[in-house]
């Protein structure tokens, strides 16, 4: 199914409402004038309301599932209906917010 690609400027939060950004974007490839990002790529999160022990709070994240037909540098593009992973919690990274004029499968 056909879902938003997501880019440097998406709104992506843990769990937890940490703001997650991309650290490696695609710069070759934009959408909406922003780079891509793919599978490869990397999140630092800051601001996870968790504090501690005995909970950790979420530092980096990573897309687990994304576009299956459209990719950039030979990866594959995460798009809104993707998903990811929070590390060390395990939880999701929410994606609430993106681009919708191009859709990728």
């Amino acid at each position: 199914m056909p879902a938003p690609i997501l880019h440097l400027g998406a709104t992506v939060l843990c769990s937890h409402a940490g703001q997650a950004q991309p650290l490696a974007p695609f710069p070759r490839v934009l959408v909406s004038g922003q780079p891509v990002v793919t599978l490869a790529s990397p999140y630092a999160i800051a601001g996870c309301a968790l504090t501690g022990s005995p909970n950790p709070p979420c530092v980096t994240g990573q897309w687990l599932t994304g576009a299956l037909r459209v990719m950039a540098g030979g990866t594959p593009l995460a798009t809104l209906a993707g998903s990811s992973t929070c590390i060390p919690t395990g939880t999701p990274m929410l994606a609430l917010m993106a681009q919708t004029r191009a859709l990728a499968t």
